[in-house]
């Protein structure tokens, strides 16, 4: 019975959703911050005004994110002490020939661009130029929408699953939009 204690393996599995949590929040936190710095026509950091703002309180809301944390990333956006966050988009030949557009939150773009072509070398894609992948989705409302589906298959699918797995974990990346169809 060495090694195995109920109450280990509960400890264990608390450590592992709380870490989940806590990146969602942080996402969520950046992603609150970004909307109410929003321009004044977008309404500023009332969200009765700002529909952006609204929307990404509506979705922390349904992730469980407490009034506390919601509170601070919206006056985080009025404070000027603090590191000016800015939304970055990336645009990216995938595997197998699809798009793909991340947008990221950060406070220094050079370690975030350094970071993202980091991850994009290590898994088959890389970055693109301005224009280079948007054309390939319409924007309609909050999400960017295929045009031009690629279908995916076997060892790309493979690759592209990992990719965005890793850019799911690099604490910058809000959003990831494909135009990738896979089996």
């Amino acid at each position: 019975m060495s090694g195995h204690s109920k109450w280990a393996q509960i400890k264990h599995r608390k450590e592992a959703t709380d870490a989940k949590k806590g990146k969602i929040f942080s996402k969520l936190s950046r992603a609150i911050t970004i909307a109410a710095k929003s321009p004044p026509a977008g309404g500023g950091s009332d969200p009765k005004t700002n529909h952006k703002l609204s929307g990404t309180i509506e979705e922390a809301r349904k992730a469980n994110m407490p009034s506390d944390n919601i509170e601070r990333a919206i006056a985080k956006a009025s404070a000027k002490d603090g590191a000016e966050l800015k939304e970055v988009l990336y645009e990216v030949y995938g595997p197998g020939g699809s798009a793909i557009i991340i947008s990221a939150v950060t406070d220094n773009s050079n370690r975030t661009t350094n970071e993202i072509k980091h991850l994009l070398s290590e898994h088959g894609a890389k970055l693109g130029g301005h224009g280079s992948a948007m054309w390939a989705f319409n924007k309609a409302g909050k999400e960017f929408n295929a045009k031009f589906p690629a279908t995916l298959s076997g060892d790309d699918t493979k690759k592209f699953e990992t990719l965005l797995s890793a850019l799911d974990d690099q604490e910058d990346v809000q959003d990831v939009y494909s135009n990738a169809e896979t089996p």
